[in-house]
């Protein structure tokens, strides 16, 4: 499998789950370690636009900050950027493994990364990720604890960037129009954008 590369100023959409479809979250306080350590590790190089996190897989959106923004030790080696991912994934696993006394991979080695080059595909991908919570029947997207959907409409978060909202949806009641809208089209939403979970 190519590995794309991540560059700074480009948008991403990162999906992964868990090793053999077991769960990574199993109680409320995983998935709360979780952002946490994308906070920790990912803040300093990406602006994360949304996120769902599920009993066994998650999704990110987000774009690599503007390289002058970098950190210096990312601004010299685009191979570095990984390194923050890779350091995210050890620390929530070697947690993870260490609390329910298990050993091994948690996640699967092949995560799906893929560059987002349109806003259309922007657009339609923070749609599905805010909407994944009913595509699997794990609960309302509306009411999800989980993903980045009431934050993105509070407009209050410094965790997820709202400034994406008003830039492709105009508004914030037009983008929740949009998600309630989507939420009874998902599967015409995960054809479009290729997704196969």
């Amino acid at each position: 499998m190519k590995t794309i590369p991540l560059e700074p100023s480009k948008y991403y959409h990162y999906f992964n789950r868990g090793n053999n479809k077991e769960n990574i979250f199993v109680e409320e306080e995983n998935y709360h370690y979780f952002l946490k350590l994308i906070d920790k590790y990912l803040s300093p190089i990406i602006d994360l636009y949304s996120y769902c996190l599920l009993p066994n897989h998650f999704h990110l959106v987000f774009r690599i900050k503007e390289k002058e923004l970098l950190p210096v030790e990312y601004q010299t080696n685009r191979k570095e950027l990984y390194r923050a991912f890779s350091n995210l994934f050890n620390a929530y696993t070697k947690a993870f493994n260490k609390r329910y006394r298990r050993a091994g991979n948690l996640l699967s080695k092949h995560s799906v990364k893929n560059l987002i080059n349109s806003e259309r595909y922007l657009r339609n991908v923070i749609l599905y990720v805010n909407t994944n919570p009913d595509h699997h029947n794990i609960g309302n997207s509306l009411d999800y604890p989980f993903s980045s959907y009431q934050q993105l409409i509070a407009g209050n978060s410094i965790f997820v960037k709202q400034d994406i909202i008003t830039y492709l949806f105009d508004d914030i009641e037009n983008f929740k129009f949009a998600v309630n809208s989507k939420r009874m089209n998902i599967e015409i939403l995960k054809d479009i954008l290729e997704i196969d979970e």
